[in-house]
């Protein structure tokens, strides 16, 4: 038996802290339930502590598997960042990337930039990952993903970003609310909107807009997705802000709403973000540029 510890059960310890499951971790680590299951006991023989304690109803972590899980996740993304940096010295332009990016981003604007990232990087797989704000920077920052798209203000700690544009909003009403010019945010006093459900940065984005107005959540409402918001506008139940991406990109789908535009919003400054020492910088400044032209092109600046 090899007496030394590999990162394949150090692989098998971090999985096992994120699902709490037997049967979730050898999955994610695509192997068998007793493949994994023997892996963590010959960790544990050549540690000789615990590292997990099993029922037959659940799985926790004794409080040294859960620091060793940690340092182990340091020393996998450690090993995967010599790795990417191995690849990026022949060729870093090829391979696999995991592209994250928030809901309200990631359907409007990856879809219409992929048709030149394929172009100008044919040898690139993008795999695409869309998740909240919080939980795609820890994706970042355990290795889970390489590369993100999301919105500030939201804290950034440790992490490289370049802004890539600011997305303003409209204003969105049942039909025949009102004509095609702009609103101001003094017109907005004491409004109650619609807006996605807790979670979504969107939501707190969308309350920011107008810092100095008195606008809140409608809490009667809320929707998990922006079609959705938009649907139960047009059948009357209130009114919402849309970012201007998503419009740009045909998210009404001939829904009958009316839109306004809010040229006094504060806008959301959508970015672009990876580790600080990642090996290919280079290779996610030039997709923020494809991402760049991708939004001049939905809508071109005046």
């Amino acid at each position: 038996m090899n007496s030394n510890i590999t990162l394949r059960q150090l692989g098998f310890l971090v999985a096992l802290a994120d699902t709490l499951n037997f049967s979730r971790a050898a999955d994610a680590c695509f192997v068998t339930q007793p493949t994994l299951s023997a892996g963590l006991k010959e960790l544990e023989d050549r540690l000789g502590v615990v590292l997990a304690e099993r029922t037959k109803r659940s799985v926790l972590l004794t409080p040294t598997g859960a620091v060793i899980a940690e340092r182990a996740r340091a020393l996998l993304l450690g090993a995967r960042e010599i790795e990417a940096l191995a690849a990026a010295a022949g060729a870093p332009d090829a391979g696999d990337l995991r592209l994250g990016a928030i809901p309200t981003i990631g359907p409007y604007l990856i879809p219409r930039a992929l048709p030149e990232i394929r172009r100008v990087f044919p040898r690139l797989r993008l795999l695409l990952r869309e998740e909240m704000t919080e939980p795609l920077l820890a994706g970042l920052h355990q290795g889970r993903l390489d590369l993100i798209l999301f919105a500030l203000p939201f804290e950034a700690d440790g992490l490289e970003t370049i802004e890539l544009f600011e997305d303003g909003y409209h204003l969105a009403a049942p039909p025949g609310s009102f004509g095609p010019e702009p609103v101001r945010g003094a017109q907005l006093e004491g409004a109650r909107l619609m807006l996605l459900e807790r979670g979504h940065c969107l939501q707190r984005h969308a309350l920011s807009a107008f810092p100095d107005r008195d606008i809140e959540q409608d809490e009667s409402f809320s929707a998990t997705s922006l079609p959705t918001l938009i649907s139960m506008v047009s059948e009357g139940l209130g009114i919402t802000l849309l970012p201007d991406l998503a419009l740009d990109a045909g998210v009404l789908g001939g829904q009958e709403v009316a839109i306004a535009p809010l040229p006094d919003a504060c806008p959301r400054k959508v970015v672009l973000a990876w580790r600080s020492t990642s090996a290919r910088a280079d290779l996610f400044r030039q997709l923020g540029r494809i991402f760049q032209r991708t939004r001049d092109l939905l809508h071109p600046p005046h």
